[in-house]
């Protein structure tokens, strides 16, 4: 019978991988890094649990590092067979992977500099050119259509909503035995409804068996407007007359940012103020969004206002270490969008290094911060945050804007699971346990379903 085991997001929100063996064939959902604790961290560097040459194929739900990130890896350490994902995210795979690749040289080659680095030298996880091994293996793939990633296994994508590209997946695996196959449904990351940017998510097919995120199972997103709750923590931050520093993805986050600040700023509800954004990925990243415009709610005057906005002479792009160091000279007010999001790595680092014990600092909180990262220990009141081997003071103010979280919470979740008859088993994942246990039972009262969280290495048959 098929078998399902939780390689990552198991316990926890990062290191989405889930491998799938049917009769004929050996699937690995997912491939993302491990991010936020360093014990977390730190299982980026373990052995992968099978041999990489034994998986047949990865299948992809969407390009978020801890999705995808660990993929380089992979194939340095013999993985060769095809990557399926939606055409959207092959596109924005190179961006990302080479993005990783390049903030882990950086951090590397920073750490050997500063000796702060417990492993001499410091190295980083994977290199630019495991990246190129992997693109060669991207299969891009249209949603609502299905193909077969190996024997005995078949899926199709469909539109989750949470970022360009993004996707679940149902799968159709086979049995040993013969007869009619298991079906599975892998949730990836569910978006939310009605969001400013991405397509609703599309209701999910019934199956025998539910892989669902859970990363907001413990909570309800406050109702809210986005430009509204910017444009008072923006106005708040000009008023204090220090950097407002944004940890963001660079993908889709970034963009959107930068046109409700200019939309704020264009309608005098803040006032004209620098931005830089800190990403080299941004203007590669725009491309991406205009070649996919059926993926997305942004028409085509949104998006040249979205790029107007990033030429405004207001926007400053720093592609370069030494530009991304000149916005060090800047006093008085301004805003720095940089990668990345959770503050765990990337540009934004060194902008929090300096800026942090500035009272007159702000640090804006635009998305969800998994345990053991920085930006969940700034949310949480954090005194000092080490960064680069030095306790760094936090005397900036920290302000979160929920409004913009891209993930769905837990009714948003009830809502997305929509009529679908009760699985054999829902498994709960990529949520930390108290989200997690608190989902299930939200969902074993409200739907009264079979709801089991498992634990990192658990393997599951599927009868």
């Amino acid at each position: 019978m098929p078998g399902l085991t939780f390689l990552g997001a198991a316990g926890g929100v990062s290191g989405s991988r889930h491998l799938v063996d049917a009769a004929g064939g050996r699937v690995l959902i997912d491939c993302g890094l491990f991010q936020g604790e360093k014990n977390l961290r730190d299982k980026n560097w373990d052995r992968f649990p099978v041999r990489p040459d034994s998986i047949n194929a990865v299948v992809l739900t969407h390009g978020h590092i801890d999705h995808s990130g660990y993929l380089p890896r992979l194939a340095r350490e013999g993985f060769a067979g095809p990557i399926y994902t939606s055409p959207a995210t092959a596109d924005l795979l190179g961006l990302l992977l080479y993005d990783s690749a390049k903030c882990q040289a950086e951090d590397a080659l920073y750490a050997n500099r500063k000796g702060f680095s417990k492993h001499s030298p410091a190295l980083p996880l994977y290199e630019e050119q495991d990246v190129d091994r992997v693109l060669r293996l991207v299969r891009p793939h249209a949603r609502e259509s299905w193909f077969s990633p190996a024997g005995g296994i078949r899926c199709q994508f469909h539109e989750a909503g949470h970022m360009l590209g993004s996707s679940f997946i149902e799968m159709e695996a086979a049995r040993e035995q013969g007869g009619s196959p298991v079906r599975i449904v892998f949730s990836g990351d569910v978006g939310r409804f009605d969001a400013p940017l991405y397509k609703d998510p599309i209701s999910p097919p019934n199956c025998d068996y539910l892989v669902c995120e859970s990363t907001y199972g413990d909570r309800d997103h406050t109702p809210s407007r986005p430009l509204d709750e910017l444009e008072k923590v923006t106005n708040e931050a000009i008023r204090r007359g220090g950097m407002m520093l944004v940890a963001s993805f660079a993908i889709g986050r970034c963009q959107q940012l930068v046109y409700l600040l200019r939309t704020l700023m264009a309608a005098g509800r803040v006032p004209e103020t620098p931005i830089w954004v800190d990403s080299p990925m941004a203007v590669g990243a725009m491309e991406v969004f205009r070649k996919h415009r059926n993926e997305h709610d942004y028409s085509e005057a949104k998006m040249q206002g979205v790029a107007e906005s990033l030429a405004s002479p207001f926007v400053r792009m720093a592609k370069t270490a030494e530009e991304s160091k000149a916005i060090n000279g800047h006093h008085g007010a301004g805003i720095v969008i940089a990668s990345s999001g959770m503050m765990n790595g990337g540009r934004i680092l060194h902008h929090l290094a300096r800026r942090l014990p500035d009272p007159k600092t702000t640090v804006l909180v635009a998305g969800y911060q998994a345990k053991g990262t920085r930006g969940r220990s700034l949310i949480e009141g954090a005194e000092f945050l080490r960064i680069h081997g030095r306790d760094v003071p936090v005397r900036a103010v920290v302000r979160k804007v929920d409004a913009l979280s891209g993930h769905a919470d837990r009714h948003e979740l009830d809502r997305w699971l929509g009529s679908m008859a009760a699985p054999r088993r829902t498994f709960l994942v990529h949520g930390e346990p108290p989200a997690a246990a608190a989902l299930a039972e939200f969902i074993r009262s409200r739907r009264g379903w079979n709801v089991h969280v498992p634990a990192l290495g658990e393997h599951a048959e599927l009868d």
